[in-house]
């Protein structure tokens, strides 16, 4: 799928913040990437609802402020905010978990530059075992997709995603991501030493097969 799965793990910069909402210590991991494409077409990958599912998950709903998305299999939420062609907000909703979710689009050069930001609540237990990677790694596999698709114009084959971190150059990447993650993490204050051994909780966590798992 990918010819050098650690290159194109390193085309992320990755960032984690410590903050806070309405009182509640929040942990916000920001991704950026640059794609050879210009703000428009890049907006419009990231915005359309006949185009998301052709690099990431079908989305059903009303995406315009105060309308309610909701992505097939995984999360919803309330559009919070959107500013063509440069940035929208919703909330990120997955059972009784609520977050929030901003991308922001800038132009450079020939190029455009996509900022991701994902802020969730601090459950420190959660933290401790997995880190910013936990929700980091699934972001960085869908900006892989997102290149994918930017760079055929065609879907990226669902099955092949889907198997993707459980293959040998995908667990490459994915360790690649991981460990990104724990550097930023270390760089917002955490300690290197259990901010590597959570990457690694992340990495089997993305990585393994689900008939080997445990109870299969």
């Amino acid at each position: 799928m990918l010819l050098d799965p650690v290159a194109v793990a390193g085309l992320v910069t990755r960032e984690v913040r410590t903050g806070s909402r309405d009182g509640v210590p929040t942990k916000i991991a920001v991704a950026r990437r640059t794609y050879p494409t210009d703000q428009a077409d890049l907006w419009d990958a990231v915005t359309n609802a006949e185009r998301i599912p052709r690099w990431f998950l079908p989305v059903s709903g009303e995406l315009r402020v105060g309308g309610r998305y909701a992505l097939e299999g995984n999360a919803g939420g309330t559009v919070q905010s959107c500013e063509e062609p440069s940035r929208f907000a919703v909330t990120w909703e997955y059972g009784e978990m609520v977050s929030w979710l901003s991308v922001s689009l800038v132009a450079q050069g020939e190029g455009t530059v996509l900022e991701l930001a994902h802020e969730s609540p601090v459950d420190p237990g959660f933290w401790e075992q997995f880190g910013p990677g936990a929700v980091g790694v699934g972001w960085d596999l869908g900006l892989m997709g997102l290149g994918l698709h930017l760079e055929s114009a065609a879907p990226v084959d669902a099955e092949a995603a889907l198997a993707f971190p459980t293959t040998p150059a995908g667990i490459d990447f994915v360790r690649s991501a991981a460990t990104g993650w724990a550097d930023a993490a270390v760089r917002d204050g955490d300690d290197p030493g259990p901010a590597h051994e959570a990457a690694e909780r992340t990495v089997a966590f993305y990585t393994v097969v689900p008939e080997d798992a445990p109870g299969q």
